[in-house]
């Protein structure tokens, strides 16, 4: 499937079809892309546009740049949707790309290339719906101890020590890790300001272990405004622009996680390990909720209450109690 070949006295901008020549400053992907407000978003939506004109133009090299948006309409959209869908992709990651494209498809009514009625028919896209278990494994407590006993007492090491312990007891995503700066670290309330989806702020809380582990990077760290957790480079500094530590990346944390657990023999794990599995502890201790869901940044409860381990545990102890007959024939 091919952008829809639109004759030009049709399309409200008066245009041919195919790959038009959008200036950014009335390019809605640009204009999109540019109303988000943290980098990991952009980049996230930038790569759910690609892959949307890379399946209907069928060129590989094909970007969401330059492509007429506003000649989609519904039967456009609703092909889009079943092409997906044939993808072999969750429901989350389908989702998501409708999400970018209903986006990308009201910034062109937005910039008055397309009608209201053209667009509402055209977003009008039911979400897919799909049941599945939430993705990650358990961090078990002994896994965490030998990564942070993996940690020397180098730059790196000091400041890996602390973003795993931050990251188990606050379960925050990789984003909000790298996000986090000097200011938004309470050491009197234990606290720890993070910036989530949608720019929405909350305030999490660290143990005392974790700390300690905190501030022992901070001494490496210094006490100059700038990302809490930031690049050391090879001659042991911390990384900085305009005299300000620099933040570091999912991709950087990743890595870091990725390093840390292999030196400790220690089986991979990612940021949403680490998340999946304080959602677990909260409500294995009987945290509500609400609370468990304030914590992580939820926008609903259903979300966090899928992380719930104990109807899991509840089903396993009902099988248990079952015995498999032993082996006898037949009279």
């Amino acid at each position: 499937m091919s952008l829809p070949a639109v004759p030009a006295a049709e399309s409200p901008a008066g245009s041919a079809a195919g790959l038009l020549p959008v200036e950014p400053a009335r390019d809605p992907y640009h204009v999109y892309l540019d109303s988000l407000t943290s980098p990991e978003s952009r980049r996230t939506m930038r790569g759910c546009l690609d892959r949307l004109a890379k399946l209907l133009t069928g060129d590989e090299n094909a970007t969401g740049a330059g492509q007429p948006w506003h000649l989609l309409r519904y039967e456009h959209t609703v092909r889009i949707r079943t092409m997906l869908t044939d993808q072999g992709w969750s429901a989350a990651y389908v989702n998501k790309h409708l999400v970018a494209l209903r986006r990308v498809l009201k910034e062109a009514w937005r910039l008055g290339q397309t009608t209201a009625e053209d667009f509402a028919r055209a977003a009008d896209l039911a979400p897919v719906r799909q049941s599945r278990l939430p993705t990650g494994h358990h961090v078990p407590p002994e896994v965490v101890g030998a990564a942070l006993a993996a940690c020397d007492d180098s730059p790196a090491g000091v400041r890996d020590a602390a973003l795993i312990a931050v990251l188990y007891s606050t379960g925050c995503r990789r984003a909000e890790l790298g996000g986090l700066e000097l200011p938004d670290y309470d050491p009197g309330a234990r606290s720890l300001r993070v910036r989530g989806k949608r720019d929405k702020e909350r305030l999490v809380y660290l143990t005392t272990d974790a700390i300690g582990l905190v501030e022992r990077w901070l001494a490496v760290r210094g006490n100059a405004p700038g990302a809490l957790f930031s690049p050391i480079s090879k001659a042991g500094r911390v990384r900085v622009r305009d005299g300000r530590p620099v933040g570091l990346t999912g991709q950087g944390i990743a890595d870091i996680l990725a390093r840390r657990f292999g030196a400790a023999g220690a089986a991979r794990r990612t940021a949403h390990d680490f998340r999946r599995t304080f959602i677990g502890e909260l409500l294995d201790a009987g945290v509500d909720l609400a609370t468990a869901q304030a914590l992580v940044g939820h926008s609903s409860p259903a979300t966090t209450a899928r992380y719930d381990r104990r109807p899991e545990r509840t089903r396993r102890e009902a099988v248990d109690r079952l015995r498999l007959p032993a082996p006898r024939p037949l009279a």
